[in-house]
């Protein structure tokens, strides 16, 4: 079985290295070439290309890159037409992914896309290219399944969230030696997750850092993002009572007691291991601006999105100040407030269904190669 798999950011690498390990659970002889990061080349040595060289945010960023893309996208059809593969495994990454399976499905190549593309919050319209070029889809999101074969008529398989594994199955870490290693106290912790991009950290920092003082019987720990440098870091914390912590975002949360963590899937994780948290996120004006009239959604955060509801505080934009924020993170450690997430947080888990997404996916994956 030779599989060619691309994931073009950080979420991906970690998706991506478990399904690897459950492929090879089917066929110890697995061939893979990707596109990742560091998770998946421990699992296999033909990385093509880093994720990290891949990421960019926002819309004008997309627009000063569109030459680099271009040539991506032509490198990598060239890389599957010499590699061969049995099939194409699309992980997220739907603006480079779907370009891609385009091609392919022109080409003869099996399609398959783990981890859909979110276009139940925007860009609808993908519909059409997903049940033209996509030969199978596994969805991780429970509200997924109904929204492609209802709404849409496309059928899928809800395989559980892969997050679910990755959390469980992660070496637990001692408390202790953790505060030891890090020189931290024995004061409660807060951790920071300003996000894995260097726009948004500039943006999510200056704001999370100016409340520190309020709460001094707490100490504040930054989750640095893998994909960054402490040297990136350091400009925001000068001179600040806060500790860092690079690329051990997981033992941090499960050693926390609240976290203050920037829209996206870092706010499932923290949910999963029932850390009460405040949501955030701001962006720049004009792609707030332009984001806004395009997502037409209730929330941003997983979590509320999952459970139809309020269960976590989302502050957005003009709500992302140092005011509000001292405001909801005073709840969050509040024991009534923390009880109710908590209750909610265990109905999250439940709808997320439970364990072994990456086995699922790969013995579907297996079964379509070998007929």
């Amino acid at each position: 079985m030779k599989c060619y798999i691309i994931a073009g950011e950080a979420s991906g690498d970690l998706h991506g290295s478990n399904l690897m390990k459950a492929l090879i659970k089917r066929d110890v002889n697995a061939k893979f070439r990707f596109w990742g990061g560091d998770l998946m080349q421990q699992v296999s040595a033909d990385l093509v290309k880093h994720y990290k060289d891949l990421a960019f945010m926002g819309f004008l960023e997309v627009v000063m890159n569109l030459r680099t893309i271009s040539q991506n996208l032509s490198f990598c059809k060239k890389d599957i037409a010499n590699f061969n593969p049995d099939v194409i495994i699309f992980i997220d990454y739907p603006g480079f992914n779907l370009r891609i399976a385009k091609w392919a499905k022109q080409k003869g190549y099996k399609t398959h896309y783990y981890i859909s593309p979110q276009i139940w919050a925007w860009k609808e319209r993908r519909i059409k290219a997903i049940k033209r070029d996509v030969d199978a889809m596994y969805v991780i999101l429970p509200f997924e399944k109904e929204f492609y074969e209802k709404k849409h008529n496309y059928p899928v398989e809800f395989v559980g969230h892969p997050l679910i594994d990755a959390i469980a199955d992660r070496v637990q870490v001692d408390e202790y030696e953790f505060r030891a290693e890090h020189e931290l106290s024995d004061k409660p912790i807060i951790a920071l997750l300003p996000g894995s991009r260097k726009q948004e950290i500039s943006k999510m920092l200056e704001v999370m850092l100016s409340i520190i003082d309020k709460f001094p019987n707490y100490q504040f720990v930054i989750a640095g993002a893998p994909s960054q440098d402490f040297s990136f870091y350091e400009q925001f914390i000068k001179n600040k009572p806060i500790s860092f912590v690079s690329n051990q975002t997981y033992d941090l949360l499960s050693v926390s007691v609240a976290a203050l963590v920037t829209s996206g899937t870092a706010t499932l994780e923290t949910a999963i291991f029932k850390i009460p948290q405040v949501v955030c996120y701001k962006g720049s004006w004009l792609s707030y601006k332009i984001g806004k009239s395009l997502i037409k959604l209730k929330y941003i955060s997983l979590v509320n999105l999952i459970m139809d509801k309020e269960v976590v505080k989302e502050l957005i934009q003009n709500e992302f100040n140092a005011f509000t924020l001292r405001q909801e993170l005073t709840k969050v450690l509040d024991s009534d407030y923390r009880k109710k997430i908590f209750v909610d947080y265990y109905e999250l888990e439940k709808k997320l269904g439970g364990k072994g997404a990456s086995d699922k996916t790969a013995k579907l994956i297996f079964k379509s190669i070998k007929g």
